[in-house]
C-alpha cells in the first residue's frame, strides 16, 4: 500500500489527513467540537488504512478498561505537560488508561467532559483547575479526584508555592546580588494563582524592602513577555522577574534582539525550552513533576481506600544554571 500501511500511529494519521495529532485524538475520542468535515476526513483515512486505536481510545468507547480522566487547561501548557508526564507511568503501572482532555479554561467544557467521563464510568479524575471553576461542579467526583493548582475545601488538592517562588527570586536578586531596580512581568489578576498571588508577592516584597515597583501584567504567552518588554524597560531595571517561563521566553527574545543581555531575567518554571534557548535565566522550579507524582499517587490511594481530603503544597527550589 504505502509507507504508512503497517503499524500506523496517530502521527501518521495526522500527516495523511492534513490535520494535527491533537485533532486526530479528538476525532478518536468523539469530541463533539470537531467540525464534521474534519471528522469525516480523518475517519476516511482511519478506515482506508484500517487503523486500530490504542487502548486509551478504545476505553472511551466503553470497553471496560480502567480509566482515569485528566482534564488539562491547555494541551500546549509546558507546566501541565510536565506534571502529566510524571502521572502517566504511575497510572499505567496500576493498569489505568489515562484519557487527556483539554478544557481551554472553559467551565462549560469541564462540565461536558466530566459528564462524559461519568457516563463512561471513569474510575477517577485529575483536574487542572482555573479561576471560575466552582467546587459545586466537581461534587460528584469529590471522593475520587485530585485538583491541581487550586485549593478547594473538602477536596484533595496539589498546589504550588506561588508566593514562596516569587519571594525566593526577589530575595536572591535583592539581598544576594544587590539589585535595587527589579521589574516584574506577570499575568492579569483575574487569574488567582499565576496572576494575583505572584503579582501580590512582588508588590509586598517591594513595599517591605523600599523598592520602587515596576510591574506590568499581560496574558500567559510568549508574545505578552515580548510586547511588555519595552514598557518595563522604561524605568531601566537591572533585573526582571517573570511570572512564567512563557513570559520569560518572550522577554529574553526582546532583550537578545536589542542587545540588552546585561539585564538579569528570572522566571518561575524552569522549563527545558527556556533552559535550552536562554540558559542564563535564573529560575525557580515549582516542582511540576513532583506535583504530577503526588497527584497520581493520591488518586490511586483514594480509589483503593477511604482517605481524608488534604491539600499538598509542593515546595519550590531555586535553580542555578551558571
Amino acid at each position: 500500500m504505502s509507507e504508512f500501511s503497517n503499524h500506523l500511529t496517530i502521527k501518521d494519521i495526522a500527516k495523511l489527513s492534513g490535520v494535527s495529532k491533537s485533532t486526530v485524538s479528538r476525532v478518536i475520542n468523539h469530541d463533539p467540537m470537531v467540525k464534521e468535515t474534519t471528522r469525516n476526513k480523518v475517519m476516511a483515512i482511519i478506515e482506508q488504512y484500517q487503523f486500530t486505536p490504542s487502548k486509551s481510545a478504545r476505553a472511551m468507547r466503553g470497553y471496560g478498561n480502567k480509566v482515569i480522566g485528566i482534564v488539562v487547561t491547555r494541551l500546549d501548557s509546558m507546566s501541565e505537560n510536565q506534571a502529566v508526564r510524571a502521572m502517566l507511568p504511575i497510572l499505567y503501572q496500576y493498569g489505568y488508561d489515562p484519557i487527556i482532555i483539554e478544557s481551554q479554561f472553559s467551565v462549560d467544557k469541564v462540565e461536558e467532559h466530566l459528564t462524559m467521563l461519568k457516563e463512561k464510568q471513569a474510575d477517577g479524575v485529575i483536574i487542572f483547575a482555573f479561576t471560575g471553576l466552582e467546587p459545586s461542579l466537581l461534587s460528584f467526583w469529590k471522593s475520587k479526584s485530585v485538583i491541581m493548582a487550586r485549593s478547594y475545601p473538602d477536596f484533595t488538592c496539589v498546589c504550588y508555592d506561588d508566593i514562596g517562588a516569587v519571594t525566593t527570586l526577589l530575595e536572591y536578586l535583592h539581598q544576594s546580588k544587590h539589585h535595587q531596580k527589579i521589574g516584574f512581568i506577570g499575568i492579569e489578576q483575574h487569574d488567582q494563582t499565576t496572576g494575583a498571588l505572584r503579582y501580590q508577592a512582588y508588590m509586598d516584597y517591594c513595599q517591605q524592602n523600599q523598592i520602587s515597583p515596576n510591574a506590568y501584567l499581560g496574558n500567559l504567552s510568549y508574545r505578552s513577555g515580548y510586547e511588555l518588554a519595552q514598557s518595563i524597560l522604561s524605568l531601566s531595571p537591572t533585573a526582571i522577574v517573570c511570572a512564567t517561563d512563557a513570559i520569560a521566553l518572550g522577554l529574553n527574545k526582546y532583550l537578545q534582539q536589542n542587545q540588552l543581555e546585561h539585564i538579569v531575567v528570572a522566571s518561575i518554571g524552569n522549563s527545558e525550552l527556556l533552559n535550552f534557548l536562554f540558559p542564563n535565566t535564573l529560575t525557580v522550579e515549582l516542582g511540576f513533576d513532583k506535583a504530577g507524582t503526588y497527584a497520581a499517587k493520591e488518586l490511586l490511594s483514594m480509589l483503593q481506600n477511604t482517605t481524608l481530603a488534604k491539600t499538598i503544597t509542593v515546595p519550590s527550589t531555586l535553580i542555578f544554571n551558571e
